[in-house]
């Protein structure tokens, strides 16, 4: 509970001291009184909750230029952020645009997972690139933190790898509330490690926090795991060509499948996403010099195949056509189970599966080497000229695009629904002109740093 934004809203509301104060303390002491060691009493309840009070009324309107919280009056939950499906990615693609123009060989603005900036040549090497990414756990993964450890690692080092680097390193950061148990830091970093020793990619520094310090108590942990690779040459995703093929290998998802299998009390799918198949085929491609003969490497998460493919044409500017029974034929069979028995949308998931768009010529050659690593793999699809995603579903073409959110994959999920409950038209206006109001603020503190670009 986040008893500095409950005291704030209250606050708002017009509720008087005495009452916010009074309800405040019963909450912190339902929460506080399961602990061992500092079972909180009535009094010291009510002692924090007028610190609290207080600190909100001193911050509640402030009218500095920095300090003003700018608004756009849309939820991130009504707007779909982290959701992966169109409101997410209408958001990314705005903070793409607050950054603006970076210098980056690949920035925020290619809708990509990770960043990529060039070293420069030295007398004895030619230049070479470094690829920087950062994961956040999967939010219903709390209660579960060597699975969240585990799949946010393998995530990050996905991200690195569909670049064409070679992962060098791996960085964490953990914050737990107030409540939450010392050992959920340690089981945390237990799964991190496992990956790290996995792929022989060391886990070097980190950071672990409190969620808000003292203001926040329950027992959350949210957290995110970064990677760095490097490499001579990279693939990103503006390099479809019209005439390309589209190769998937075999997925079993990760932490959304995870999650799915948890909450829908069916456990012994979540062994089948405990592998590192994704992480030995893109490792075997780039060992193999693939890199100079594919055109694109990315991994089936955001949204799904839906969200992916829909990404990819925009920022290559062409059409990608799928089979949806050569992709059905690659998900992990108990999963695929699982999402039918549930009714979840399978091509709206995350599926952990590696997608190779490259020239036909090179088609044999990437099976080759994939398979070679014990992982499977095949054409799933071609690349045209146009725009857009479409479908081939019983000999029929049909329009593959995301949903508003990705695929309802819990109970929770199906009762929030995948669809905006408003318009989102109106909503995209406000978070515009959010944005437009960052720009500014941004600007300004430029100006003051004596920023001459």
């Amino acid at each position: 509970m986040d008893l500095e934004g409950f005291t704030k809203r209250k606050l708002r509301a017009g509720d008087t001291d005495a009452k916010i104060i009074a309800e405040m303390s019963t909450r912190i002491e339902e929460i506080k009184r399961t602990s061992i060691i500092t079972n909180a009493t009535k009094e010291t309840a009510d002692k924090l909750a007028k610190a609290v009070l207080e600190e909100a009324k001193r911050t509640l309107d402030l009218k500095d230029e920095f300090a003003t919280e700018i608004l756009s009056g849309v939820r991130m939950g009504e707007m779909g952020v982290g959701s992966r499906g169109s409101g997410d990615f209408y958001v990314h693609e705005k903070i793409g645009e607050l950054i603006g123009a970076t210098g980056a060989v690949v920035d925020s603005s290619s809708l990509s997972d990770s960043g990529v900036v060039r070293l420069p040549a030295t007398n004895k090497d030619k230049s070479k690139f470094v690829v920087v990414t950062v994961d956040g756990m999967h939010s219903r993964l709390s209660d579960f933190p060597f699975l969240a450890g585990f799949h946010v690692a393998r995530a990050a080092l996905r991200d690195v790898y569909v670049l064409g680097a070679v992962p060098v390193a791996l960085l964490s950061d953990i914050h737990v509330a107030d409540d939450g148990d010392v050992g959920k830091i340690f089981d945390h970093i237990a799964g991190i490690s496992a990956v790290s020793d996995a792929t022989g990619v060391p886990l070097v520094t980190g950071s672990t926090l409190r969620i808000g310090g003292d203001v926040v108590i329950g027992e959350r942990m949210t957290g995110c795991v970064g990677a760095v690779g490097v490499a001579e040459d990279i693939v990103s995703r503006e390099g479809a060509k019209a005439g390309d093929v589209i190769l998937m290998s075999e997925g079993a998802g990760g932490g959304t499948i995870t999650t799915a299998a948890l909450y829908y009390g069916e456990y012994e799918v979540v062994k089948e996403t405990l592998n590192i198949n994704f992480l030995r085929a893109c490792n075997a491609l780039i060992q193999a010099d693939m890199v100079r003969k594919v055109h694109v490497m990315t991994d089936v998460t955001n949204g799904g195949v839906r969200g992916d493919a829909n990404e990819i044409a925009k920022v290559a500017a062409v059409k990608l056509v799928f089979f949806e029974d050569k992709i059905r034929s690659l998900v992990n069979e108990k999963v695929l189970s699982l999402l039918e028995r549930q009714e979840i949308d399978y091509l709206g998931v995350s599926l952990d599966a590696l997608l190779v768009i490259c020239p036909e010529e090179a088609v044999e050659e990437v099976k080759t080497v994939v398979r070679a690593a014990n992982v499977g793999i095949e054409v799933v699809g071609k690349v045209e000229a146009g725009k857009g995603a479409k479908i081939m579903i019983d000999g029929e073409r049909k329009e593959f695009v995301p949903k508003f959110r990705e695929s309802a994959y819990t109970p929770v999920k199906k009762a929030v629904g995948e669809s905006t409950k408003a318009d989102f038209d109106v909503m995209k206006r406000n978070v515009d002109q959010a944005v437009e109001a960052a720009i500014l603020r941004r600007n300004r503190m430029r100006e003051m740093l004596g920023w001459k670009g």
